[in-house]
């Protein structure tokens, strides 16, 4: 009988478990903080959200490879990454470290999605439509697209919050 007793608060565990994280709505102050963007790139950063003036942006705070590779085939050896990608000349020398490459998101109280901005991407240049969708308090996703039509042509991906330790 106690095994029965053991078994059932455990699946009412799980289940309220499980509601309670379904439920969870989002505030427009859960997305500040700093993102690790995914490991899968060799060439990973973490980026900072923060507000200003009702909008939210962000930046760049640390890269995992700051430097260009010895090879020379990213950029000169030995030397801090820049904006070298980008289509006005007069930008590639800015340095990559501290690159505001989102800006200008509102948040939807309808649905509780950041929506609106503009993501950049260093690596081509270019600057792409963007919408944020906090999945839990740690875990973000970012889907930057151009838009055909009724159609939204883009790519998503998974950040997780980052906790200096």
């Amino acid at each position: 009988m106690s095994s029965h007793r053991l078994i059932l608060t455990a699946t009412l565990l799980l289940i309220t478990t499980a509601a309670w994280a379904d439920d969870f709505e989002p505030t427009p102050d859960d997305i500040l903080g700093v993102w690790e963007t995914a490991k899968d790139d060799i060439n990973w950063s973490r980026i900072e959200i923060y507000e200003e003036n009702g909008l939210y942006h962000g930046r760049i705070v640390h890269l995992n490879s700051p430097i260009y590779p010895e090879d020379g085939i990213d950029g000169p050896p030995g030397q801090p990454r820049t904006d070298r990608n980008n289509p006005d000349e007069s930008l590639r020398e800015r340095p990559a470290m501290g690159l505001k490459i989102m800006r200008d998101f509102r948040f939807d109280t309808g649905d509780g999605k950041l929506k609106d901005g503009r993501i950049y991407d260093p690596k081509n240049g270019k600057e792409y439509r963007c919408k944020l969708t906090l999945k839990d308090r740690d875990n973000l996703e970012v889907f930057g697209y151009v838009k055909v039509g009724f159609i939204k042509l883009g790519r998503d991906t998974a950040w997780t919050r980052f906790e200096a330790e």
